[in-house]
Parts: structure tokens; sequence; C-alpha cells
């Protein structure tokens, strides 16, 4: 009997695990998701995370942040027999979702440094980032082969001198 594949739609601070033929996919602004695949695409896990910064003891378990949502990341693939440290990566988000607001530092640029920092530390290759900018992302993906489909909407940036 096969079973007919499963659609996770990731919110802020979700983790969802995914096989071959499975589909998943999150809405991105200065978030950040990265996915990790092995290297035959069979197995995936993505996370969206919110807050770049160290979760309080009692948000130890929150994957709203980010070094508990790549922990998570790892320990599911773990238990699927899956090496995490052999897997690649795909990073997208960190958009500056209030450009007309903060031009640098800004949070999506806080969360992005994070990702791609955490990744380079455990030498987990990078093959695609789809980062910055002012727009939002959604991110989709079958679990396979074929990269992830990357739809960018431009927001209508609030201007603080307007009603």
């Amino acid at each position: 009997m096969t079973l007919a594949p499963k659609h996770h739609i990731l919110h802020p601070g979700d983790v969802a695990c995914a096989e071959r033929g499975d589909q998943m996919e999150t809405l991105l602004g200065s978030c950040v998701a990265i996915v990790l695949t092995d290297p035959r695409h069979t197995i995936a896990v993505m996370c969206h995370f919110v807050h770049s910064c160290t979760a309080t003891d009692a948000r130890a378990t929150d994957c709203q942040y980010a070094e508990v949502a790549l922990s998570t990341m790892y320990g599911l693939l773990y238990d699927r027999g899956i090496n995490p440290l052999l897997c690649v990566a795909y990073v997208y988000g960190g958009g500056n979702m209030f450009s007309k607001i903060y031009q640098a530092p800004h949070v999506g640029e806080s969360n992005l440094r994070w990702a791609l920092a955490a990744l380079a530390e455990d030498g987990i290759k990078v093959l695609v980032e789809d980062v910055g900018g002012t727009c939002y992302r959604r991110v989709k993906w079958t679990v396979g082969h074929e990269l992830p489909s990357v739809t960018a909407v431009e927001t209508a940036m609030y201007d603080p001198n307007k009603n």
C-alpha cells in the first residue's frame, strides 16, 4: 500500500520532516527557512525560524529560535538514519520588511547571518541562497531532485509619513 504524499505548511516556529514526493511550503519575510536534504534527496527537513538570538530557558524547546530549530532538524534526520552533517542546504528569507524605517542592521539580516554561519560551522554546503531584499518569499518544494520553487512578492512598504 502506497501512502499519499503529505503536504506540510510551515508557520513561524515550525519544523517538518518529509520524504520524497511530500511537499513543504512556507511564506517568509524577515524570517529564515533552512532546508536540509540528504544527497539523494530522499528525506528533507525544513524550519521556519523567527529569532537568531539564544532562547531563554523558558523557551529552550521553542523552534521560533534558530538554534533550537536547527537542533530539532538534526534530531529528525538522525532519527531516520541520516547524518545531517552529510546533507546539503537551501536557505531562504532574511528580508528587510520595513526598509523605509530600518536600513541596517535589521532582523532579517541577523537571521540570515546566523543561518549561514551555523551551517558553515557544521560544514554543511549551501547549494542555494535566495535571501535579503524587501520582498516576501513563498517557498515550495516537493522533496526530490528538482530545486525548491521561490515566488517573490514585493511588499507595499510602510511609510510613516502617510496616514
